[in-house]
């Protein structure tokens, strides 16, 4: 099984991350914060209208919603019994009510966004991506629409059911459409190199340094059965390396006019080599990782 077509895009494409930590209370099962999930999408709205030439494709977690279900069935290692099937469809469930709210939100800001649940597009094999037809989301890039994608089950050929992370289908969508940024909203500052209790941003990350540290960027404090940040960092890390020129950044979303400036690139002193940075920006720390050739 194959992708079909080749995706590719005219204009600047940038891939965003709501992460789950910033349009939900992980402590709580399935509250959102609707409130966060309305202005980052106003946001949104007031940065597309300005950069004509911008092409987004937004993703978010699934938080206190697909999380908390998913660790109660152990979805994302696999399903094979009844109970486990029964478990997968709560797990879709809640992973779509989430999802419910963030399109209203996009809707409530005017953006002409459509959803693409990754439950009714991909196959897996052992959580890699193996079958997914670009072709609408390619189509929907070129018609100036938004595409959405989530955190969602999907089947698997090889353990029956999984759970696929938003960074999962960015990392499969990035090889294929070569974004030019992908950035991560989360509720946090930074990696934070003593989480859960959060005194000391880690500075920089790079290849050489990223195994001594990895011991101490712990995975998530709240359920999250993709990994948390631990698995976002390696992940992007891989991903980087494959692809010259990207850049991917963490930034807190939670802090208003920030985002903006990391979509449309206003920020200053981006890092020129493979490195994860800690800048600050009006008080405000943001973390950006860029790979160029030597």
């Amino acid at each position: 099984m194959k992708d079909s077509g080749t995706p590719t895009t005219d204009g600047d494409l940038i891939f965003l991350k709501l992460g789950g930590s910033l349009i939900t209370d992980k402590q709580s099962p399935r509250t959102a914060r609707v409130d966060i999930i309305e202005r980052i999408s106003r946001e949104i709205a007031q940065v597309m209208e300005e950069n004509p030439n911008l092409r987004m494709i937004l993703g978010h977690g699934s938080g206190s919603y697909g999380h908390y279900s998913g660790k109660k069935h152990g979805t994302r290692e696999g399903v094979s019994t009844l109970d486990g099937w029964r478990g997968f469809a709560e797990v879709w469930h809640d992973a779509a009510a989430l999802n419910h709210l963030v399109m209203n939100g996009l809707r409530k800001a005017n953006l002409p966004a459509v959803g693409f649940p990754p439950s009714s597009s991909v196959f897996s094999t052992d959580r890699n991506i193996t079958s997914w037809d670009l072709t609408p989301i390619k189509t929907a890039l070129e018609k100036d629409l938004l595409p959405v994608v989530y955190g969602d089950v999907v089947f698997d050929t090889r353990i029956g059911g999984t759970i696929l992370s938003t960074e999962d289908l960015f990392l499969h969508l990035a090889r294929l459409f070569k974004p030019q940024r992908i950035l991560l909203a989360g509720l946090d500052q930074g990696v934070w190199e003593d989480y859960p209790e959060c005194t000391k941003l880690v500075k920089i990350i790079t290849p050489d340094n990223y195994p001594a540290l990895l011991p101490k960027i712990n995975a998530s404090k709240a359920p999250d059965v993709t990994g948390g940040m631990k698995d976002k960092v390696g992940q992007m890390l891989g991903l980087i390396s494959q692809i010259p020129d990207l850049k991917y950044s963490f930034f807190p979303g939670r802090i208003r006019g920030i985002s903006r400036a990391s979509w449309t690139g206003t920020m200053k002193g981006l890092p020129f080599r493979f490195r994860l940075q800690h800048y600050t920006w009006n008080t405000s720390p943001l973390l950006i990782l860029k790979f160029n050739r030597l």
